[in-house]
């Protein structure tokens, strides 16, 4: 069973993100700003949001120093690969003007992530309120 979390974040976000999850098979979809604090998400048992928030953020931050050190344009993914195959795919976007995370944890590398991330950004868009 996928726990959502809304204790920060819309329930209409944390819905989009548990879609997101059974759809791809992910074991954890987290929604985060830049400095990792979560909006939604959407996890399985085992899985803690806050935890993956924090880290996905610094993986941005260290991202985009290497990114600035390289005069490289703005990152459209990140990933990070373990050695059984899973990974962690961070998708930087931006709505309404906050740069946000979208985060999920792939369970292996024949599962296909983009086009239900591309999804997953297109709705949340649609549905960010302010």
């Amino acid at each position: 069973m996928t726990q959502t979390n809304t204790k920060s974040g819309s329930t209409e976000l944390a819905r989009l993100l548990a879609e997101m999850n059974k759809a791809g098979e992910f074991p954890i979809a987290v929604l985060t700003d830049r400095h990792g604090f979560p909006i939604a998400s959407a996890a399985g048992p085992g899985q803690d949001p806050e935890t993956q928030s924090a880290v996905v953020a610094l993986v941005q931050k260290t991202a985009a120093q290497v990114r600035d050190q390289l005069g490289m344009a703005q990152t459209d993914e990140i990933s990070l690969y373990d050695t059984n195959g899973q990974r962690l795919v961070c998708r930087p976007i931006n709505v309404n003007g906050h740069d946000l995370i979208l985060a999920v944890l792939v369970p292996n590398k024949a599962a296909s992530y983009r086009r239900l991330t591309n999804q997953a950004i297109s709705a949340i868009r649609r549905a960010w309120k302010l």
